[in-house]
């Protein structure tokens, strides 16, 4: 997060709103304290420091976590809630997004690809770091890094490589062999030998200060609660208490509060001239600001900052070419990433989520006039993001379907943003803890999880449910409703047994498109040590 807005001050502030075109170059000069543009807030609420760890946890933001073709992509666009259509001769990109959209995806898919190598670097930046003398703390820190990035390997291609020190080019292992190595490691990093309800984090060299940008205890916990969560599709075996216990601990002891009513941040994309801005940003919407640097309900983000820690792309990802002029980017956006039409509808109307999460209906310019697409293809000039799709290739609409906005935008952004990603934050506790209680004994108890799920629903306005109401259904559409955006829906989807069914523009897949192929790449040149996953 950066609390400056570096700026040529020889400009008048109409020249930069009405005039420039150039955005980039005008806004980036020498001068780097804090400024004051009337009605617009600029302080981003800080940053945070680095220290010999920083490269390993760089490897967060060099996986994708929150940009295109990487880790985010593939959690999105594969799953019910994202899809980039072909908008006649942009975004077709080799058919790879569709490919994934539909389950289609084959070993030579750049985000298959790119995933693969990426994460295999962040991991070698881990070993490096562990084979140089950390102290217990350090060594601590990236043995749970490393084994989250072993998660996501294992969560994407199944079978993988464990290489545990520098330069190794490990064997092959099977899924549960992964499995219990990331187990291993995070336990280790604990200082436990076993996730219970009287466990004892004493002997852990993870501190407990929170600093949402370096995994502490209740961190490696949540990596662990997320491992058990998923123990039965990784292994067969369900290792549902251990899920609950973890979680349990970090609501227990981890001092995080959700981020309710009284929790605020100015609202840094506010237009002055549109009074449905708001002034301040509450709540649910609070915890995915810009400005969202020590919000109260994060336990381990990844730090992203304009110019600087750059790497999250979504603005430009997902707005129309037109919503440069709503939030006075400096880059046009390339208008691909829009919501399903039945996943933004599964909001009820009254639910806080629903507006924080989307940008939806006619747009306005920074000035509140009418925003226009002046290619419209539909013969209508305004500008209005539609729930509804036409239809994903060859000519998906320009304005079709509602974008992501829950991690919101600022005025004068630039093509990375300033918004901190959340891979692990109290809300998603209260809800590991939820479904791990309704399955810890086989099938499904909607009882056990509705204490937890209401405390979800009433800080988003919803309403609580009923135990009858809440059924495994019903669960993941609510696990949906608060998680939209957060690179975990691929993940959930195969969790309940639905990421193979049917959905718009795409009908059922086979079981083995749960895991990703082994890239081509990646084969050729592992000299027969890599084997390629079932049915590709």
């Amino acid at each position: 997060m950066n609390k400056f807005i570096t700026t040529i001050l020889n400009l008048s502030i109409l020249t930069f709103i009405f005039s420039c075109t150039d955005l980039d170059e005008d806004l980036r000069g020498v001068i780097t304290t804090d400024i004051s543009v009337e009605g617009i807030a600029t302080d981003d609420g800080g940053s945070g420091g680095g220290d010999v760890l920083g490269g390993a946890y760089a490897g967060l933001r060099g996986t994708g976590t929150g940009g295109h073709t990487n880790w985010y992509s593939a959690q999105e666009l594969t799953s019910d809630e994202m899809v980039v259509t072909t908008k006649g001769g942009d975004w077709y990109d080799g058919g790879w997004l569709i490919d994934f959209h539909q389950h289609n995806y084959k070993n030579t898919n750049p985000s298959v690809n790119n995933n693969w190598n990426s994460h295999y670097g962040a991991v070698a930046t881990t070993n490096e770091l562990l084979a140089s003398g950390l102290d217990a703390n350090g060594t601590a820190q990236m043995l749970a890094l490393r084994a989250y990035f072993f998660w996501r390997l294992m969560d994407m291609y199944g079978s993988i490589k464990l290489p545990l020190s520098p330069g190794q080019d490990a064997t092959q292992v099977s899924r549960t062999e992964a499995f219990n190595q990331i187990e291993k490691d995070l336990l280790a990093s604990l200082g436990i030998s076993a996730v219970n309800s009287s466990m004892d984090l004493s002997g852990s060299a993870l501190g407990t200060d929170k600093n949402a940008y370096r995994i502490n205890q209740f961190g490696a916990l949540g990596i662990l609660a997320k491992l058990y969560l998923n123990a039965e599709v990784y292994t067969g075996t369900p290792r549902y208490q251990e899920a609950h216990d973890a979680a349990d601990y970090i609501i227990n002891n981890g001092g995080y509060t959700l981020c309710g009513v009284g929790c605020k941040v100015s609202n840094l994309g506010k237009r002055p001239k549109v009074a449905e801005d708001p002034e301040e940003l509450e709540g649910f919407a609070a915890v995915f600001a810009p400005n969202n640097a020590g919000n109260p309900e994060h336990i381990w983000t990844v730090n992203y900052e304009a110019g600087v820690n750059g790497g999250f792309n979504l603005a430009m990802m997902a707005l129309h070419y037109s919503s440069q002029l709503t939030w006075n980017f400096d880059s046009q956006p390339w208008n691909g990433y829009s919501t399903l039409e039945a996943f933004y509808n599964s909001f009820g109307a009254n639910d806080a989520r629903k507006k924080a999460s989307f940008i939806a209906g006619p747009q306005l310019d920074y000035g509140g006039n009418t925003l226009l697409d002046y290619a419209t293809d539909d013969g209508e000039p305004a500008l209005n993001y539609t729930p509804y799709i036409n239809e994903i290739f060859p000519d998906g609409c320009r304005e079709c379907g509602a974008r992501p906005g829950k991690f919101s935008y600022r005025q004068f952004g630039r093509p990375d943003m300033d918004n901190d990603f959340t891979l692990l934050r109290l809300g998603q506790i209260y809800l590991i803890r939820a479904e791990a209680a309704a399955r810890v004994g086989g099938g499904w108890d909607g009882a056990a999880a509705l204490a937890d799920t209401n405390i979800i629903r009433n800080r988003a306005n919803a309403g609580a449910y009923t135990a009858a109401e809440l059924t495994e259904d019903e669960f993941l559409a609510e696990r949906g409703r608060e998680m939209f955006s957060e690179a975990v829906r691929r993940t959930d989807l195969i969790r309940f047994g639905k990421y193979n069914g049917a959905w718009w523009e795409k009908s059922a897949s086979e079981s083995y498109k749960n895991i990703f192929p082994i890239p081509f790449d990646a084969i050729q040149a592992a000299n027969g040590t890599l084997k390629q996953n079932p049915g590709y």
